[in-house]
């Protein structure tokens, strides 16, 4: 079967190319630019990739090899249903999904039991958390990574493997796509109010998806807010029972939902399973250093935030200054009272342009100053651009010893690319 991926190159999309591909399937692509991640792609034998998603690269492709499915992600329809490479499929007769259907084939052809990592937040790391321990037991693991780790690929399918391990994203309702063996659900707080207008809709689509889930481990405040009912197919966890010695307590809270699961399935003791969760070596773009004092973080929910706010402060004490790229105008209208006193207890706070995509026109553009203005007295803070001065006043700071911490949103022209070209050593 010949699997056409469009956005080859992006974090949810790449890593399941990957696995076709080892899986045994013809696969090619495209994406919007070069990356270092398509000549990756390459390196691991998928080199029919075009640059730029026009009609003319997938009709190429197409005409050396017939496609059987184009994949895609929830952003190419959403920004632009029209898309020349949707129109192609559509004029061929070519069968085009989300990913999900994909990986929902794939799970069934060779016969996984998938376990799904759901939740607003810690997901990624609760994944990688979820491989490493996997990986440090033994165990053959498929799995699929939206991040860079140092202790495999961010996609790997395992023959033999019983289990696939996957972050299941509740953006565009994709999570309810699953049936999975077993769900961990991070943290429920309401997000993405452009797919679902309010908390009851957010709450009710995770409540479907722990219908959908045969056994689910999950911490009893979710429980509580889904209104769950005891039976066993619930693992309820306090989080007062964390105990382990990894630095933050969202690393200890992610970790202690892995520990509990693995000992569970494998009937490994718990003590060696929170042994090896201790020396997890952590995950890109989840407080990773760029440089001395300079580090980076996805952070962009005010849950996201406060983890690895509480973090920073547990490394620094009081020496902690932030740069923030908002993710998204969209977001930054729907959580700026929350945004008001979350920098009051930081040294310094630069605010810089949010990065831009899936925006609600009809609302207002919140530039850096208004974000400013928006915060409390007792954050000091000031607007900023990605330029020297800005790179001077971190070097500044982290040449003093204060940690820097960069909530970067990510991606071509987002904070986290600027930190990489200028800072990293």
């Amino acid at each position: 079967m010949h699997l056409y991926f469009s956005g080859i190159g992006g974090a949810g999309i790449g890593p399941l190319a990957l696995i076709a591909k080892q899986a045994g399937y013809q696969v090619s692509g495209s994406d919007k630019q070069d990356s270092d991640y398509l000549a990756y792609l390459k390196q691991h034998g998928i080199d029919d990739v075009h640059v730029g998603q026009d009609e003319s690269g997938i009709a190429a492709i197409h005409q050396k090899l017939p496609i059987d499915w184009f994949v895609y992600s929830s952003a190419l329809a959403i920004e632009n249903p029209d898309a020349p490479e949707l129109k192609f499929c559509q004029a061929n007769s070519i069968k085009a999904t989300k990913r999900d259907e994909l990986l929902n084939q794939i799970i069934k052809d060779k016969k996984l039991k998938l376990i799904a990592i759901a939740g607003t937040h810690g997901k990624t790391t609760t994944t990688a958390m979820a491989v490493w321990a996997f990986k440090q037991l033994g165990i053959p693991l498929s799995y699929s990574l939206p991040a860079k780790v140092s202790y495999g690929e961010m996609g790997e399918y395992v023959v033999g493997s019983e289990y696939f391990v996957y972050e299941a994203d509740e953006f565009d309702h994709n999570f309810l796509a699953f049936h999975p063996y077993l769900s961990l659900i991070t943290g429920i707080a309401w997000d993405h109010p452009d797919i679902y207008p309010t908390k009851e809709d957010y709450q009710a689509a995770f409540s479907q998806f722990v219908k959908q889930s045969e056994w689910v481990g999950l911490w009893q405040s979710d429980y509580d807010l889904l209104g769950l009912e005891s039976n066993d197919h619930y693992m309820v966890l306090d989080k007062k029972d964390a105990q382990l010695s990894l630095a933050g307590a969202v690393n200890r809270q992610d970790a202690w939902l892995v520990a509990k699961l693995l000992a569970e399935l494998t009937q490994k003791s718990l003590d060696q399973i929170v042994e090896i969760m201790n020396k997890f070596p952590g995950v890109s773009r989840r407080f990773e250093q760029i440089a001395p004092n300079v580090y980076t973080d996805y952070a962009h929910t005010p849950e996201k935030i406060q983890g690895a706010l509480q973090l920073a402060h547990e490394v620094a004490g009081n020496n902690v200054v932030v740069v923030y790229e908002g993710l998204h105008n969209t977001r930054q209208h729907f959580i700026k009272e929350q945004l008001r006193h979350m920098f009051d207890h930081i040294k310094q706070l630069y605010v810089v342009p949010s990065y831009l995509a899936r925006e609600d026109p009809n609302l207002q553009m919140l530039e850096p100053k208004d974000l400013v203005g928006l915060m409390s007295q007792y954050a000091p803070a000031e607007p900023a651009k990605l330029d020297d001065g800005l790179k001077q006043s971190i070097q500044a700071h982290a040449d003093m010893g204060d940690l820097v911490l960069c909530l970067s949103a990510g991606g071509g022209g987002s904070l986290d690319e600027w930190l990489r070209q200028n800072f990293n050593s």
